[in-house]
């Protein structure tokens, strides 16, 4: 069976899963219409594209809507299932920015190589890196059980993968998310009982190797220097987060008005996508960013309900790792523009443009509220099954 876990009624708290679902059309809504705001003004060849910019946002939050209502129906065991295969293919996606014969598949933009196209489609393999971590290691971390707290046997498999995932995303380059794909990670294997010792070790040569490659890029160590100087934010370095707080600050309470925030118009570069947030501030002013705050909050809130009632480990864990690449990604972002973290163009989950985020996201969301849905039905593994069976004779 499963422990000392009450066993619960099919419908009890399921008010949680469709508040959830709730919340996520309310930030996708608001994203849109964000989206279009921070856009509306941007031109390429002369052409404004910001209405293009809203509808391929809303044709991603389509496909994703899909993907939620067919994740939150399939019993989220399957993904226990897939882990290994799903790990496997985004290694091979991940491979193939790297390769100097796949230029034509995945172009240099911005001096990074991360994205693949395949014809129809096109979209970052480091977005799909963040869910197959969290269902991978949700997957390992149950089956090992009371294994997680030796180093051997339980945290080395983890470092390895991890390691291997995170690197491959490095080499792209990006370093924040290959940052946050660890982070992830050691979240979920710290929540399934790992050693506080270990973390410790590990974080501290983390950290030496983060201090590496950002000594290592100019760009990094200039955002990194403009992070603990914000006197000097105004320098090449700082531009970016100079211009968020002009826009966060000259919002006041109610902001500019819809479409109406100046920064935009050159002053803050992708306020669309890494800067959102500082146009949320600017337009839709306190209120705005309170709202935002607020939705990312609520959100968080119930996925961790939802973990800490689900029917067994791997829901827990898994539950654990999607509340947390939303809560953290959105904290993260939201950090940056406040001037709170170096900047690392990690955009606003449901809510930034980009349709692999956005996509993913939604995949994510409807594994969460299937696990939530799924609560009241606990599981016995086929395993202790069998080992049940075999002591009753």
């Amino acid at each position: 069976m499963t422990g000392s876990r009450p066993v619960r009624h099919p419908g009890e708290l399921r008010w949680e899963t469709r508040l959830l679902g709730v919340v996520t059309l309310v930030l996708l809504a608001f994203g849109i219409a964000a989206t279009y705001g921070a856009a509306s003004l941007v031109t390429v060849k002369g052409q404004n594209v910001g209405l293009g910019f809203a509808v391929r946002q809303l044709s991603g939050a389509v496909l994703g809507g899909i993907l939620l209502l067919w994740a939150s129906r399939q019993d989220y065991y399957r993904w226990r299932q897939w882990a290994w295969p799903l790990l496997i293919l985004t290694i091979v996606f991940l491979v193939i920015p790297l390769l100097p014969f796949t230029r034509s598949i995945s172009p240099v933009l911005n001096g990074a190589r991360r994205w693949v196209d395949l014809g129809p489609i096109n979209f970052q393999p480091s977005e799909l890196a963040r869910l197959v971590v969290v269902i991978w290691c949700a997957m390992l971390a149950s089956k090992k059980g009371a294994q997680v707290r030796e180093f051997k046997k339980g945290v080395l498999p983890f470092l390895v993968v991890l390691g291997v995932v995170s690197l491959l995303i490095l080499l792209e380059p990006n370093l924040s998310m290959a940052t946050l794909v660890a982070l992830l990670g050691g979240l979920v294997l710290f929540t399934s009982g790992a050693r506080i010792g270990h973390f410790i070790l590990l974080g501290g040569a983390a950290v030496l190797l983060v201090f590496h490659q950002i000594k290592d890029a100019q760009y990094r160590l200039a955002r990194v220097l403009t992070f603990l100087n914000p006197g000097e934010a105004t320098t090449a370095g700082g531009f970016q987060i100079y211009q968020s707080l002009v826009g966060i600050g000259s919002g006041g309470l109610f902001g500019t008005g819809f479409g109406e925030g100046q920064q935009k118009l050159g002053y803050l570069p992708y306020a669309y996508s890494d800067f959102l947030f500082s146009t949320i501030g600017e337009e839709w002013g306190f209120v705005g960013v309170l709202v935002v705050v607020s939705l990312f909050a609520l959100f968080c809130w119930l996925g961790f309900r939802i973990a800490r009632t689900a029917a067994d480990p791997f829901g827990q864990y898994l539950a654990v790792g999607l509340t947390a690449t939303i809560g953290l990604t959105a904290f993260m972002h939201m950090a940056v523009s406040l001037g709170l973290m170096p900047t690392t163009g990690l955009t606003l989950p449901f809510m930034s443009y980009g349709r692999s985020s956005q996509v993913i996201s939604l995949l994510g969301t409807g594994i969460l509220i299937n696990i939530g849905r799924l609560r009241g039905k606990p599981r016995t593994p086929v395993r202790s099954q069998r080992g049940a069976a075999g002591a009753g004779k």
